[in-house]
């Protein structure tokens, strides 16, 4: 298996400002995501989740009725990879209001 890297601090500065909404939080990027309903937020969630199987990258998910919070970091590197930030910009591309 092919370890994934680890990114250095000034890339992950430069591809968190791409990122409309995301922070860094340590060794993760994270954002809240906003909804109507719950409907709309379990819609949101098996979305990232569908997203997640197929690319096999797993965000932590925490939601409630109208609101998801994404965090997205790569144990397998010990921090921040592409695969974080491809991951949330196809996560970003789900929700369009």
């Amino acid at each position: 298996m092919t370890k994934i890297a680890a990114l250095h601090d000034s890339e992950i500065a430069s591809r968190l400002a791409a990122l409309e909404g995301w922070s860094r939080d340590a060794a993760r990027i994270v954002k809240v995501y906003g909804f109507a309903n719950y409907h709309e937020t379990m819609a949101f969630v098996n979305a990232v989740a569908w997203i997640a199987h197929r690319s096999d990258h797993h965000p932590d998910l925490e939601f409630g009725y109208n609101r998801c919070t994404v965090a997205l970091t790569s144990h397998d590197a010990g921090g921040l990879s592409a695969r974080d930030f491809d991951s949330a910009a196809k996560i970003d591309a789900l929700f369009r209001p």
